[in-house]
């Protein structure tokens, strides 16, 4: 898959000016043109080709079977060679430990559709007479509706429910949206009578590429006895391919799902160990890839065009992603699923986000580790247009607003090394615990940490909110050694620190234990205050504050060493319009950092002979 041209400048702007010890790295991000060597391995090797014979051994390289089979005939330490070219198949199972490549430097893509060609007249433009309307009748339909959970009431009046349903249809490669009826059909819609099975298009389909999903789910890799054999429990390694196309998970991988708080020993052991690099995962009706395993690893891979969710990790230890991009998630704008492009749920351990590109994402947030996930690591990742910015600004309210990185419900993640550039919000720390902010640069991005009373009483979620940090427990952050900037054009805080209004006299304990050590700047002129405070100084529970002098005045222990720098125009960047973050020499701000602790060096990669103290993401 080719993503579009505005990540590709971002990326090449990345690479032409960040160096080796940088951090983010710039990238190659998403995948690498390679080419495969056929494995020397003492299990088996098969050949497989989009047009295979399905009784054919699959030994050799003229005599390629079918994946379906292969896969069906695989045991653990055997390989998958793939040509290149379109596979039209689905809901594979997997339970061996095996490599998956392609052949050489060719292609193979697995695409969960078939194509369509036996249309037929669906209608006629009422006075005209012209042909306006094509229907096929297709039996592979995946109608649907929304978890319980959604809240119709909120969400419905933006939502049609037709958007639940799973089908997805392409022109050209072209993704369509869905359509309530006829009458709303045009050249970007389709309709789909579910209860004749029949596909409506508005524009003729003759000469042109129509492909329909036909299958629920791409590559199932499974704990389950399958094909006839047990399964190894251990996950197989994947690269060079694209999987896409599919009604409901492009890829899963099936475990346990925990539904109490647990400890970790209790999941994530059913498929341990599952690799991707260098692949596309697209066009999943819901979700690319839904994940419960430990040590899940994925590097180098693009995910995009994906339903709620492009990466969905559930109750995994250990897992890995670096060097990925993100991009394009909730393309069908479903309003109150809480989209994002990689969700880490539900008692995750020890999940690290290392130097991935996070961008484009109008309608979702980017990496959310939402309830009952510890020790987190988030470093050196770009992030860069996730959501609108144009949400109103409220210290009172969680909601809404999109994140580029969300922390919800969760305790203990460190936060370093990263860029955020013209996003709703760049971080949210909501109703967490002990979360270690060091040394990222913001750029027309808000950073926000937040509290509130949610888990005191019945949730709407129910048992979830258990698995984290109780209403007076979400304490102990840190904020150190970040640059915060806003441009001549945002108009709002820098930082904010926020919780209910009858919060104020319950929460004894500040929500930051360490505030300092941070550059804020402003380039131009602003209604609004460039730090909000809600937390109880004196007699207030309210405060806001036009430069770290007046919060140091109210809160003593806070931003002692900070620098605020108002309607500034002095040096700052290498080059703002180039996105070099890269600070000037002669910046004021460069001397308010404080030595960075071993704990945030061991997990973030510092260049010790450029020294141990700066400001934002980049050493000078």
């Amino acid at each position: 898959m080719k993503f579009n041209a505005v990540i590709l400048i971002v990326f090449l702007s990345i690479c032409s000016i960040i160096k080796a010890n940088a951090q983010p790295s710039g990238g190659p991000y998403g995948p690498l043109q390679k080419t495969y060597i056929i494995p020397n391995i003492s299990g088996m090797v098969y050949y497989v080709s989009p047009t295979g014979d399905l009784n054919a051994s699959g030994k050799t390289i003229n005599t390629p079977t079918t994946l379906k089979n292969a896969i069906a005939n695989v045991v653990t330490g055997d390989a998958i060679i793939l040509r290149g070219g379109i596979y039209r198949v689905g809901d594979l199972k997997l339970n061996q430990s095996i490599l998956m490549q392609p052949y050489k430097n060719e292609n193979p893509i697995i695409k969960g559709t078939y194509v369509a060609s036996n249309w037929e007249a669906g209608g006629k433009t009422p006075y005209t007479g012209e042909q306006e309307l094509w229907k096929i009748k297709w039996k592979y339909l995946f109608p649907d509706k929304p978890d319980d959970w959604w809240r119709s009431e909120r969400a419905g009046r933006v939502t049609p429910m037709h958007r639940f349903n799973n089908d997805m249809v392409f022109i050209d490669g072209r993704f369509l949206q869905s359509a309530g009826w006829l009458g709303e059909l045009d050249e970007n819609h389709y309709y789909i009578d579910y209860k004749a099975g029949y596909v409506y298009l508005n524009t003729n389909p003759t000469n042109k590429l129509v492909e329909i999903t036909a299958f629920n789910r791409g590559l199932i890799i499974t704990p389950d006895f399958v094909n006839g054999k047990k399964a190894d429990h251990k996950g197989p390694t994947i690269k060079g391919i694209t999987f896409t196309q599919n009604a409901f998970h492009v890829i899963a991988i099936e475990g346990y799902y925990p539904e109490k708080k647990l400890d970790e020993k209790e999941f994530g052991k059913g498929v341990v160990g599952t690799t991707f690099e260098n692949c596309t995962i697209s066009y999943g009706g819901r979700v690319g890839a839904f994940m419960l395993g430990d040590k899940i690893t994925m590097t180098n891979c693009l995910v995009t065009d994906t339903g709620t969710e492009g990466i969905y990790i559930v109750a995994s230890s250990d897992a890995l992603l670096e060097r990925n991009i993100f991009t394009k998630n909730n393309i069908e704008n479903i309003y109150g699923y809480y989209a994002c492009a990689v969700k880490i749920f539900n008692q995750t351990h020890r999940v690290t986000c290392n130097d991935n590109l996070v961008i484009n994402l109008k309608n979702s947030v980017g990496i959310w580790y939402d309830v009952g996930n510890e020790d987190g690591v988030f470093t050196n990742n770009w992030v860069q247009n996730v959501g609108s910015n144009n949400f109103p600004f409220d210290p009172n309210k969680a909601w809404p607003g999109d994140n580029g990185f969300f922390f919800e419900i969760s305790s203990k993640a460190i936060v370093a090394g990263n860029v955020f550039v013209n996003n709703d919000r760049g971080i949210a720390i909501l109703n967490s615990a002990n979360v270690k902010v060091y040394n990222n640069t913001f750029v027309n991005s808000l950073a926000v940490f937040m509290r509130t009373r949610r888990g005191e009483n019945e949730d709407h979620f129910g048992w979830h909110v258990s698995t984290g940090p109780s209403s007076t427990e979400r304490i102990n952050h840190e904020f150190v050694n970040n640059l915060l900037v806003g441009d001549k054009n945002y108009n709002k805080p820098l930082l904010s620190i926020g919780q209910m209004p009858d919060q104020c006299d319950q929460q004894k304990i500040p929500a930051l234990k360490i505030l300092d050590n941070n550059a804020y700047v402003r380039l131009g002129d602003s209604t609004e205050p460039l730090i909000w405070l809600n937390q109880k100084i004196g007699n207030e529970c309210e405060s806001s504050f036009k430069n770290v002098e007046e919060l140091n005045k109210k809160v003593t222990n806070y931003e002692t060493k900070g620098i605020s720098l108002l309607n500034y125009s002095g040096p700052l960047f290498k080059s703002l319009d180039l996105y070099n973050f890269k600070l000037d020499a002669n910046f004021l701000g460069n001397n308010a950092a404080k030595t960075i602790p071993n704990e945030i060096q061991k997990v973030n990669t510092i260049n010790t002979k450029k020294g141990k103290t700066y400001i934002g993401a980049y050493q000078n």
